[in-house]
């Protein structure tokens, strides 16, 4: 299934940096905005960032976009 996103998306994504563990990340693809589309996660990706977002200033970093580079 081909999965089509808003202009953009797919070639940026939203990486949560961790506090703790240098190197170690989450990043979901997004849009340039950094608007992922929930929908088209998978179910074990939807849970990953909706805790990532949930423990911002814990124990990962506020979000940044990134360009991917493919």
């Amino acid at each position: 299934m081909d999965i089509t996103y808003p202009r953009g998306a797919g070639q940026y994504a939203l990486r949560f940096e961790s506090l703790f563990k240098q190197g170690r990340a989450m990043a979901f693809p997004c849009d340039e905005s950094g608007h992922v589309m929930l929908d088209e996660l998978s179910e074990r990706a939807r849970s990953n960032y909706l805790y990532a977002r949930a423990v911002v200033g814990r124990e990962y970093a506020t979000p940044a976009v990134v360009r991917e580079f493919r």
